[in-house]
């Protein structure tokens, strides 16, 4: 059961990066990128989770009395969804300006962009 985490997040990863890979909709493409950024919530939480642990709450136990799952993981993936959701947006705004001066969203037609 140890290796199932860590198996959900290589397939979300793996299917948001085929997403990606044959995305011609630059919408759809951010919302791959998305896809693949979930699987490291399902990463971080897989690395802190602990079999038979309570919560790091210590208001009635005696520290080291039971097992604890780690504080820090949880943090980094909260801190995780908020720069990805900061960072969807901010690729959205780009994709709609995008829109607005060339009139597409399909990364074929913007032939100004290829160097």
């Amino acid at each position: 059961m140890d290796v199932f985490a860590y198996l959900v997040a290589a397939w979300v990863f793996l299917a948001g990066c085929y997403g990606l890979a044959t995305s011609r909709n630059l919408i759809h493409a951010v919302g791959c990128l998305s896809v693949c950024q979930s699987a490291t919530y399902v990463l971080l939480l897989a690395v802190g989770y602990r079999d038979g642990a309570t919560a790091p709450v210590f208001s009635d136990l005696k520290p080291g009395a039971r097992p604890v799952v780690d504080p820090v993981v949880q943090a980094l993936a909260l801190t995780d969804v908020v720069v990805g959701a900061t960072v969807t947006a901010l690729l959205l705004a780009l994709v709609v300006q995008v829109s607005k001066r060339h009139g597409t969203v399909d990364p074929d037609e913007l032939s100004e962009l290829r160097g």
